[in-house]
C-alpha cells in the first residue's frame, strides 16, 4: 500500500481527498501548509506528495523538490494552474481542480508506475 502526503489548505476538500484516497486503498497523512509538510517529509518516507498548488505560506511546487530528493512522486492538484509560474507547474504531473475521484486515483496510479 502506498503512502501519500496530501497538502491541502482547504478544510472541506481535504476530507474529501482524504475519503477518496483512503477508498482506494491508499495510507494518507495530511498537511494544511508547506511548514507542516515539510516536517512531515522529513521524518516520514512517502511514495507521493500530493500538494495543492497555492497554499498559504507557499506553492505546492515548493515542497516538490523535497519530496522527490526524499524518493517520492509528485502530483500537483490546483484551481490556479493559469496564475501560476509556468516553469514552476511544468516541473510535476499536475490536475485541475474541481477534480473526479476517478479521474484522481487514475493520475495518482500513472505517477507511481501503476502502483497501488
Amino acid at each position: 500500500m502506498s503512502r501519500i502526503l496530501l497538502v491541502e489548505d482547504d478544510q472541506n476538500v481535504r476530507v474529501l481527498l482524504e475519503h477518496v484516497l483512503f477508498d482506494a486503498g491508499y495510507e494518507v497523512d495530511s498537511a494544511t501548509t508547506l511548514a507542516e509538510a515539510r516536517s512531515l517529509l522529513d521524518t516520514v518516507n512517502y511514495e507521493l506528495l500530493l500538494a495543492d498548488g497555492r497554499l498559504p505560506d507557499g506553492t505546492g511546487m515548493e515542497l516538490g523538490e523535497r519530496a522527490e530528493g526524499a524518493g517520492a512522486k509528485v502530483l500537483i492538484i490546483t484551481g490556479y494552474a493559469f496564475q501560476l509560474a509556468n516553469e514552476d507547474l511544468g516541473r510535476y504531473d499536475f490536475l485541475m481542480k474541481p477534480v473526479r475521484p476517478a479521474e484522481l486515483i487514475a493520475a495518482i496510479k500513472r505517477v507511481l508506475g501503476g502502483e497501488t
